[in-house]
């Protein structure tokens, strides 16, 4: 956070002014593939990035018997967007084992998940904050496409990279993964499949969570309630169905056919004539075993990884090629509305500055400390304060030379120190066309008061005047960050 220091910018700062903040900065320790390292955030750090949890940014809702939420989040500190599941209060209510999951989860590392990269437990709240994938999910791909049905060579690679994940999984431990199906599968900027990983927490006091939906849960399960490895692979046939036919049929009903000899019933009409019979009929096999009554004879995720490399097709064509999609990175526009000061500034509008500082006053010097001595009060304080009245009433008058004048013999005086008279003599330097005095006078406001946008906002201000619009630019989003996490707080 901050002014960035160029070679025209003010890059000195007083002993006894040095900045500081107290909101946490987001790690720079980058994992494997540049996945940021898992880390705890704080929730403050996440009402800002969702607007307060604003329903705008929901992306995805469970129901009332498990009211979980998704949102589209943007940490303000590195412009990273992530994913941001919220649970119901009444999940995890021991936060030890939901810290202990969360920080085992986020050990994993994998281009075929969608990555976990911190964790929020405080009070009753339990946040996940995960990799954000800009391409939605394969039911939607899948049962609720556009312009266009997913080609076999799409959905044999998804079939491939969900396998690998899962076999990732399960070599670093973890080879349970609560409710597989089609939404778990989501597609990143290339529109390459990626696993997601909130399926991977387990939660001892509702450890048998597990799909609701009676018609795709594994036989098993319905005799032990607990999800198994043996499970997983159940589910992994689920998802090979929804491939084959494009739909979301019952096992049942589709074994039934196998058995009937009528898998070619099962196909999706869409791929008629895109794919042979042999790979048809090896992707039915697949499934088919995967979807065994007995756990011990269904198939081992390596086995599966084996099969289905073979089937691969067009293998050097790119996802999204294969998807119809645009490539690219998911945006970090925010939705955020800037303050009537914060748009003042982005216009460079001196005006509307000049009226919403003398508007505001000094309430936001309340709070600020100022320790005088007895001898200070008697000797000094009338003149400080003569001084600051004198700048104030030319600040008022427009007089910005004069109150130039007096707010310096106020800041010189050293009596007492106000971020407020920083502001204002910050823009009387931008209305006399000192840009560069203006932005010294506005890095030692936030000095003084690190959290105040105001500050951030007339640095842009004297960054626009001097032409360095890109600083600029990271100076209004400074001041739009400290805005966000003042008002959820509230």
């Amino acid at each position: 956070m901050g002014a960035r220091c160029t070679k025209l910018s003010v890059c000195w700062w007083p002993v006894h002014l040095k900045p500081s903040s107290n909101y946490s900065e987001f790690s720079e320790d980058e994992g494997k593939g540049g996945i940021p390292v898992f880390r705890e955030f704080g929730l403050d750090e996440l009402r800002a990035a969702t607007d307060g949890f604003s329903a705008d940014r929901i992306v995805s809702e469970h129901g009332e018997k498990a009211p979980n939420v998704v949102y589209r989040g943007v940490l303000f500190d590195s412009d990273r967007v992530v994913a941001i599941k919220r649970f119901n209060k009444f999940a995890w209510p021991d936060p030890r084992q939901f810290l202990e999951e969360a920080k085992a989860v986020g050990q994993l590392r994998k281009e075929r998940l969608a990555n976990l990269i911190g964790c929020c437990c405080e009070g009753d709240e339990r946040l996940l904050i995960s990799e954000f994938m800009p391409h939605e999910t394969l039911a939607k791909h899948l049962f609720h496409w556009d312009s266009q049905p997913m080609k076999w060579a799409m959905r044999i690679r998804v079939a491939l990279y969900l396998a690998q994940a899962l076999e990732y999984c399960s070599s670093k431990g973890r080879a349970l993964y609560h409710d597989l199906n089609a939404y778990r599968v989501l597609f990143d900027q290339d529109g390459n499949p990626r696993l997601s990983c909130f399926g991977l927490m387990k939660n001892s006091r509702d450890g048998k969570s597990y799909s609701t939906n009676l018609a795709f849960t594994p036989p098993e399960y319905l005799r032990t309630g607990r999800v198994t490895a043996e499970s997983v692979v159940y589910s992994f046939g689920t998802l090979l169905l929804d491939l084959l036919t494009g739909k979301h049929i019952p096992p049942s009903h589709a074994l039934d056919l196998i058995r009937g000899k009528n898998f070619l019933m099962l196909m999706d009409s869409c791929l008629e004539g895109h794919f042979s019979n042999d790979d048809g009929t090896e992707l039915v096999r697949l499934a088919s075993r995967c979807l065994q009554y007995e756990p011990r004879e269904r198939p081992n995720i390596k086995s599966l990884v084996s099969a289905l490399t073979s089937l691969q097709k067009e293998a050097e064509v790119p996802s999204y090629t294969l998807m119809g999609i645009s490539r690219g990175p998911a945006t970090s526009e925010r939705v955020l509305s800037l303050t009537p000061l914060g748009e003042a500034c982005t216009r460079l509008d001196l005006t509307a500055i000049h009226e919403i500082l003398e508007k505001l006053g000094y309430k936001d010097d309340e709070g600020i400390a100022n320790e005088l001595s007895f001898q200070m009060w008697t000797n000094q304080m009338q003149e400080t304060l003569n001084s600051k009245k004198h700048g104030d009433r030319a600040f008022r008058a427009k007089d910005f030379g004069t109150a130039i004048d007096y707010y310096t013999q106020f800041i010189d005086g050293g009596t007492m120190i106000s971020p407020t008279v920083f502001a204002r003599r910050c823009l009387s330097y931008l209305m006399n066309d000192m840009p560069q005095e203006a932005l010294g006078d506005a890095m030692q406001a936030q000095a003084i008061f690190p959290q105040w946008p105001t500050a951030f906002y007339l640095q842009a201000a004297a960054l626009f005047s001097l032409g360095m619009d890109t600083d600029a630019q990271e100076s209004i989003k400074d001041g739009l960050a400290l805005e966000a996490r003042k008002n959820s707080m509230n």
